[in-house]
C-alpha cells in the first residue's frame, strides 16, 4: 500500500465556492488571493481530478490523502462562514473516488463537535488536519482540547499543517513557507511536547514538513529548561519539502518508524530520499499505515 499523506486538490464546487466570495480567501479566475501572502496563479491542470489521478496511477499511489489547505485561513473565519466552506470542501472531495481520501477540516473560531464526529465516520475520511495557528502553545492545546477529544475518540489521526501567514511587507515570495510555516510548526510541536501527549495519551499526531526540523532543536531544548525525554511513538513526521539530509538529520533524533512520505503536490513534488530500500518501504508504505490505522509494529 504506497501512500501520499499530503496533497492538495481542490474539486470544481470548492474552486466555484472560493471565486464566490467577495473577501479572501477568494479566487479571481485562477488568481488565489490571501492575506499575509502574495497573489498566486495557481495552475488549472494541478486541480483536474482527471488529470492528477491518472498522474498518481502512474506513480504507483494506491492512496493520496487531500487536504484543505490550511494557509488559505479557512478554519479561522467566522464560524458559518468556515463551516459552509468546509461542508463544500467534505461534499466535493469525497466525491472524488479512488486514489483519493480525505482529511476532515473543522472550524476553530467556534466548535462543530457533532458535525465533526459525523465527518470523522466516513470510511475515506483518514482524520483530522488542523492549521498550526490553532495550536501554537499550551494555551491554545487546551482550548483545542474538546475537538481533540472527538478525533481521539474516532481512533483516528491528526494532521498540523502550517496555518495562514501574517501579513507582512516587503518580502519575497517565499517568505511565508520558510519563516511563518516554519515558525508555526515548531511552536506547534513545542506545545504538544509541553502538554498535548499528556492531555491525549492516545492520539496519532502527524505534523507536515517534518514540523519544520524542530526534532532537530532537542539539545537547544534541553540546554533552556527544558526535557525531550523518549521519542513519542504516536508523533510522526510527514516529509514534504525536504529531501535526504533534512530527512537523515531527522532520523537520527527520532528514528525510522516515525518518518511518513508526503508530497505537499501541487506546491512540490514526491521525493524518495535514497537512505535504502528498507526505508523507502517504511517512507511510503509501512510508517503511513502505522499513522492511519494505529496497528502494532
Amino acid at each position: 500500500m504506497r501512500t501520499d499523506c499530503h496533497q492538495h486538490l481542490w474539486p470544481t464546487a470548492f474552486v466555484d465556492a472560493l471565486r464566490n466570495r467577495t473577501q479572501t480567501p477568494r479566487l479571481n479566475g485562477w488568481e488565489l488571493l490571501i492575506d499575509g501572502e502574495a497573489p498566486y496563479a495557481v495552475d488549472p491542470l494541478a486541480h483536474d481530478t482527471d488529470v492528477r489521478r491518472t498522474r498518481e496511477t502512474r506513480e504507483g499511489k494506491d492512496q493520496v490523502l487531500l487536504s484543505l489547505s490550511s494557509p488559505l485561513g479557512i478554519e479561522h473565519l467566522p464560524f458559518d462562514e468556515a463551516r459552509e466552506l468546509i461542508e463544500i470542501w467534505h461534499r466535493s472531495a469525497l466525491e472524488l473516488g479512488d486514489p483519493f481520501l480525505v482529511w476532515a477540516a473543522t472550524p476553530v473560531s467556534e466548535f462543530d463537535l457533532d458535525g465533526l464526529a459525523q465527518i470523522l465516520d466516513y470510511d475515506r475520511v483518514v482524520g483530522l488536519q488542523l492549521p498550526a495557528t490553532a495550536l501554537a502553545d499550551p494555551e491554545a492545546i487546551h482550548r483545542m482540547r474538546p475537538i481533540l477529544d472527538v478525533v481521539q475518540a474516532a481512533d483516528k489521526p491528526l494532521l498540523i499543517h502550517p496555518g495562514p501567514a501574517p501579513v507582512t511587507a516587503g518580502t519575497p515570495s517565499w517568505w511565508p513557507a520558510l519563516v511563518p510555516y516554519v515558525a508555526q510548526l515548531h511552536a506547534s510541536w513545542l506545545a504538544w511536547h509541553a502538554v498535548g501527549r499528556a492531555q491525549h495519551p492516545t492520539l496519532r499526531v502527524a505534523f507536515v514538513a517534518l514540523a519544520g526540523l524542530a526534532p532537530l532543536h532537542h539539545e537547544r531544548l534541553a540546554a533552556r529548561g527544558g526535557t525531550f525525554g523518549a521519542v513519542d511513538p504516536l508523533v510522526y513526521y510527514e516529509t514534504s519539502s525536504y529531501d535526504t539530509r533534512a530527512i537523515d538529520a531527522t532520523i537520527r533524533v527520532v528514528g525510522v518508524d516515525p518518518i511518513i512520505h508526503g508530497s505537499d503536490r501541487p506546491y512540490a513534488e514526491p521525493r524518495d530520499p535514497g537512505l535504502g530500500h528498507a526505508f523507502t518501504h517504511a517512507l511510503f508504505s509501512a510508517n503511513p499505515q502505522h499513522l492511519l490505522k494505529g496497528t502494532p509494529r
